[in-house]
């Protein structure tokens, strides 16, 4: 009966901090408010040729990101695994007798340590085996940050953050994984050079003139549009790994079909993050997601982008505010990601 009671007082111990930590601070300063308004007129002003998201909607909330860094939650259990599954079952073009490995909620396979799981995968079209390799990556970056900024202690209601190597090494660690930790962070790496490459492809759209990161300070505006640009240059410097021209080159019918089923695979993955019921995690979540569809989005529009007028609004290619937020801080998620990689590797070294 005692041992019960302490289960479920750990249990509510546990919810308390989870709903504690996942909280969004939604704080935003006058200024902040009455620039938003002034950055819809100026969005409303502009000619888009895609759906976008109703800001004005009563459910939509302005965040500041730097007031919620992206770090764990205590948001964790059956819960955080049915999302993730969710996403992978249903989107990752998996029949359900194919069984990922390390699946807490799929039955028992004996010896099977991924084996079927990975003939299944070599045997699918690229575009197949990129799709999974994609989100894959992004499970394993978000699984990162997490390891990475994790509540060490908290003392007199004064949290300590830091770098975790027990949860690193419980979720990456060769032996401790079954060799599925290195496959995870490979996937990291594909997925940052596949989100580099499309900074690379996208910096035309940015060059023009007509073109402004509009805030309402034209001297704040010019020095960030400066900013990007740089970012944008370093990336054509770096050595491109993947050619995205070899996906959905197939016969033009066949190829405009899985392209579409490759989209609505990817928007219904956004569409699954809604039910994250931790609103940190659902808000970096959504974030991450919606920055890699505008990276494809981009990869996959390389003609319209190199065909747009240099003086005129974009009638072939359009990005939205949201997607240059999203793309920009997704980017910025995988390169700390990367970052946080290296400091665990030094870390674990320290701890031999």
């Amino acid at each position: 009966q005692y041992s019960k009671a302490a289960n479920n007082s750990k249990e509510l111990e546990d919810c308390e901090q989870a709903n504690k930590l996942g909280a969004v601070n939604s704080t935003l300063s006058n200024q902040s408010k009455e620039a938003f308004i002034d950055w819809a007129r100026y969005d409303d002003s502009q000619d888009h040729f895609c759906e976008l998201d109703d800001e004005r909607s009563p459910d939509a909330q302005y965040v500041d990101l730097l007031l919620n860094p992206e770090r764990y939650t205590g948001y964790k259990g059956p819960s955080a695994w049915r999302v993730w599954n969710s996403i992978y079952e249903e989107n990752c073009f998996k029949p359900r007798s194919v069984y990922r490995p390390l699946n807490p909620l799929a039955p028992s396979r004996g010896g099977d340590d991924g084996e079927s799981f990975y003939t299944w995968l070599e045997g699918l079209c690229l575009e197949k085996r990129v799709f999974y390799k994609l989100i894959s990556g992004l499970h394993a970056s978000i699984n990162l940050h997490l390891c990475a900024n994790y509540l060490l202690e908290e003392t007199w209601g004064k949290p300590r953050w830091g770098p975790n190597v027990k949860e690193f090494t419980r979720r990456f660690d060769p032996i401790e994984t079954k060799g599925e930790g290195p496959r995870r962070l490979k996937n990291l790496y594909f997925l940052y050079l596949i989100e580099l490459r499309a900074l690379s492809k996208v910096a035309p759209y940015f060059e023009r003139s007509v073109v402004d990161l509009y805030t309402g300070n034209g001297h704040e505006d010019a020095e960030s549009k400066a900013l990007l640009l740089d970012i944008f240059r370093d990336t054509k410097s770096f050595h491109m790994h993947f050619d995205e021209k070899s996906m959905f080159a197939g016969d033009k019918k066949g190829a405009k079909s899985l392209k579409e089923e490759f989209r609505l695979h990817f928007k219904n993955i956004s569409r699954i993050m809604d039910c994250v019921g931790c609103d940190k995690c659902r808000l970096w979540g959504k974030l991450q997601t919606q920055g890699l569809g505008t990276a494809l989005k981009i990869l996959f529009s390389e003609k319209e982008i190199q065909s747009l007028p240099e003086n005129s609004p974009s009638k072939g290619f359009q990005l939205t505010r949201q997607e240059i937020v999203a793309l920009v801080n997704a980017f910025g998620r995988l390169s700390t990601s990367i970052r946080e990689l290296q400091n665990f590797k030094v870390l674990l070294q320290q701890t031999r």
